[in-house]
């Protein structure tokens, strides 16, 4: 299963994990499905750290799953912070996941089994190269001074709208 993030500085593919995460993966591909992600600005970026989007307020406050709640947490010992490109959801805390996700620049194990790690990047490091590279407007909120956001997104494989309409 794979998504392409088409942004402005070029295009990421994820692999998503839905085996072992597939509520988070649902959540994802549903908000990716109705165009939610379209127009979203990466709000955070913290060189060595992460990358951060997924909130159309654009304010890192906002967003939400599409149960219209928070949802749970899904951590998988598999699935670790090991490697640059980990995708996870971003959270405030235990079962707080929302629709806000990140990316990783680098090994970050501090965050295993404390936010639910649900892909990675296959192709398109360079794109992360390059958002890493954009500084920062202040070193509280760690916004880009430079808007990227994520245009539309292309969805290669859905087995969750496949299993639904199997069920038909």
């Amino acid at each position: 299963m794979a998504v392409t993030l088409h942004t402005d500085l070029g295009d990421l593919k994820l692999e998503l994990y839905c085996e072992h995460c597939p509520r988070t993966c649902e959540n994802f591909l549903a908000l990716c499905a109705s165009e939610y992600y379209n127009g979203c600005i990466f709000h955070r970026n913290i060189k060595g750290f992460l990358v951060q989007t997924g909130d159309p307020t654009g304010t890192g406050k906002g967003g939400e799953s599409i149960w219209g709640a928070r949802f749970e947490d899904e951590f998988h010992e598999s699935l670790k912070h090991n490697a640059r490109g980990v995708v996870s959801m971003a959270n405030n805390g235990p079962d707080a996941n929302g629709s806000q996700f990140f990316i990783s620049y680098s090994k970050q194990p501090q965050l295993d089994l404390k936010y639910t790690t649900f892909a990675k990047v296959i192709d398109g490091l360079e794109v992360l190269d390059a958002m890493e590279a954009i500084p920062v407007k202040d070193t509280k909120r760690y916004h880009p001074v430079q808007d990227v956001k994520i245009r539309d997104v292309t969805i290669h494989a859905n087995p969750i709208a496949a299993s639904s309409s199997d069920a038909v």
